[in-house]
C-alpha cells in the first residue's frame, strides 16, 4: 500500500476533504462498519415480552428469525422503561439461547448408586406425576365437623432467592391452585 493510498484511507483526510467536516458520519466509518447491519434488520417478526429479572416490568422486543431469538431489546413504547434495560435485562438473550442452558437432568432412581441422564420432557412428566399423586394422597375435602377444606397436606413449597419475582409469583399461583397451604419463601423466613 502506497503512502497516497494510506493517506486517502485515513479518517482525518476523509473528514477534511469530504462532505463530513465534523467527522460524525461517513468520514469516521470504516468500510467494514459500512457493511455491518443490525441483527434486528433480519428478523422476521417481533414478539413482545417482559424482562424476567425484577418486579419493575420493563417491556422487551424479542426479534425472531427462523423460530430462533436473534436479539432482545427494550421496547421504546413502554411507559415503564421507555426502551431502556438494565445490564441484566440487556443480557436476556443469553438466558434464552445460551450454550450453558441445560437440556437434560441427572436422575438417581431409588436405591441406585449411579446417576443417569434423563431428557427434560421425561423428567418433567415424572415430577408432574409425583406431585399429582402426593396431592391425591394428602387431600382433605372436609374436617371432622364437616367444614369444607379442599386442601392438600401432601405437598408444600419453599421458594428461594435465586428465583426471580415472576417465577415466585407463578409458583405461588400453581401451589395455591393445587390446594397446598404450606407455601413459603426464603425472603420471609
Amino acid at each position: 500500500m502506497g503512502v497516497r493510498t494510506w493517506i486517502t484511507s485515513w479518517p482525518v483526510y476523509r473528514q477534511l476533504t469530504g462532505a463530513d467536516p465534523l467527522g460524525r458520519g461517513r468520514a469516521a466509518s470504516s468500510p467494514r462498519s459500512r457493511r455491518v447491519q443490525p441483527r434486528t434488520a433480519t428478523a422476521e417478526r417481533v414478539a413482545h415480552s417482559v424482562c424476567p429479572y425484577c418486579a419493575v416490568g420493563c417491556a422487551q422486543n424479542v426479534y425472531v428469525r427462523d423460530d430462533q431469538v436473534v436479539q432482545i431489546e427494550g421496547n421504546p413504547d413502554s411507559p415503564i422503561s421507555r426502551g431502556r434495560l438494565c445490564p441484566k435485562g440487556s443480557a436476556s438473550k443469553q438466558l434464552v439461547t445460551g450454550g450453558h442452558r441445560l437440556r437434560t437432568v441427572l436422575y438417581r432412581p431409588p436405591y441406585a448408586t449411579e446417576w443417569r441422564e434423563l431428557d427434560l420432557e421425561e423428567a418433567m412428566d415424572m415430577v408432574a406425576d409425583r406431585v399429582l399423586e402426593a396431592r391425591r394422597k394428602g387431600w382433605q375435602e372436609t374436617d371432622a365437623h364437616g367444614n369444607r377444606l379442599r386442601r392438600t397436606m401432601g405437598i408444600a413449597s419453599l421458594g428461594g432467592a435465586t428465583l426471580d419475582n415472576e417465577e415466585n409469583y407463578l409458583i405461588k399461583k400453581l401451589f395455591t391452585a393445587l390446594g397446598a397451604i404450606q407455601i413459603e419463601n426464603q425472603a420471609r423466613i
